[in-house]
């Protein structure tokens, strides 16, 4: 009997509620036809002992008998129905922290565990979309506001007459600074923006990535000059299929990055592997790299430096990682053994 029991509630819902209905239908016409054959052997004459008075007596029983059955047996579905639909309601209108009770196995059909698991799941991720949403919007109106309330205060003080030559050099060279913070920024956005609404690509061709890193290394010889860094990088030609300007953003992205968060003095090293059908580029630098910084880096506008100290608007590494799932890779990034932190991007 557990066995047939364990069947019907994994069975669809509208299966189930039809062979209730259809229990209790055939159980109480039983139950009246059993009443008939005692009334009759009795030999109890109901409304002048008339043949049809009978049956009709027992069937409005047995109408009323098998509906109050099943009222009873299929209210308790019913109301998790109800209870769903007024989460629904509370969700349309923005609640997203609304959560249907786990019945487990007191819920009678496999698929109302199931629905009930499902809406819980749905809810959660809504509420983590809407937390990130209005995490982008806030980081990025500050991202906006900081440079541009820069540039309109040292304006505001070039329209002085009392300033000295090397004072008006020094805030011009300050609105030029957050203007092209601010360029930046806007680029970067709508690089980013193109890049998670894309997702094919159309300009793929044969890419020598190691002349890509090279000269991505040339390109930023200003800022790894300015910090004494040292370039490791020694590779043979590796080629890879893809979007040359987008792979090129990302070496870029990793290596600017690597030379921000080294210290004076220090090393950055660069290395490319190939293994069967694998691809693997790494960049690595000195450091080591906590586990909240670890579990956020690739977060638009997270930055691992609190204090904003070091240039940069967190998108950097966001963009590298859309890039690189855009050409069937990944992106790790993850502390070695030796003091390093290594951001290793996989291609297959």
């Amino acid at each position: 009997m557990k066995r047939y029991r364990e069947k019907l509630k994994n069975m669809s819902l509208p299966v189930t509620f039809t062979i209730r209905h259809f229990l209790i239908m055939l159980g109480t016409t039983v139950l009246c036809f059993i009443g008939m054959l005692v009334v009759n052997r009795l030999g109890v004459a109901i409304y002048n002992s008339a043949a049809l008075t009978q049956v009709l007596f027992f069937a409005i029983i047995s109408v009323f008998l098998s509906t109050g059955f099943s009222a009873y047996f299929i209210r308790k579905p019913l109301r998790r129905f109800d209870q769903l639909l007024n989460a629904l309601t509370r969700v349309s209108k923005g609640d997203y922290s609304v959560r249907l009770n786990a019945c487990g196995s007191h819920c009678g059909s496999h698929m109302i565990k199931e629905l009930n698991n499902s809406f819980n799941h749905m809810a959660s991720e809504l509420g983590s979309i809407e937390m990130l949403r209005n995490d982008f919007i806030n980081n990025f109106s500050h991202e906006f506001k900081t440079p541009i309330v820069s540039i309109s205060g040292f304006a505001k003080v070039l329209q002085r007459d009392d300033l000295t030559p090397e004072e008006r050099n020094e805030y011009l060279e300050i609105i030029i600074r957050e203007s092209d913070r601010l360029a930046e920024l806007s680029t970067n956005v709508l690089n980013l923006s193109k890049i998670e609404n894309q997702h094919i690509l159309t300009n793929k061709k044969e890419i020598n990535v190691s002349e890509q890193i090279r000269l991505a290394v040339a390109l930023l010889e200003k800022k790894w000059n300015e910090k004494k860094i040292e370039i490791q990088f020694d590779s043979e030609e590796v080629y890879l299929s893809g979007d040359e300007e987008m792979l090129r953003q990302v070496w870029i992205n990793l290596i600017d990055n690597a030379i921000k968060f080294s210290p004076e003095y220090g090393t950055v090293k660069i290395e490319i592997r190939q293994c069967l059908n694998e691809t693997v580029v790494s960049v690595l630098n000195e450091g080591v790299m906590s586990e909240e910084v670890a579990t956020h880096i690739f977060e638009k506008f997270y930055r691992g430096d609190a204090s904003h100290t070091e240039p940069g608007n967190g998108l950097g590494l966001t963009i590298a990682q859309k890039i690189t799932e855009l050409h069937g890779g990944v992106l790790r990034a993850e502390n070695t053994p030796v003091g390093y932190i290594v951001f290793r991007a996989v291609f297959s």
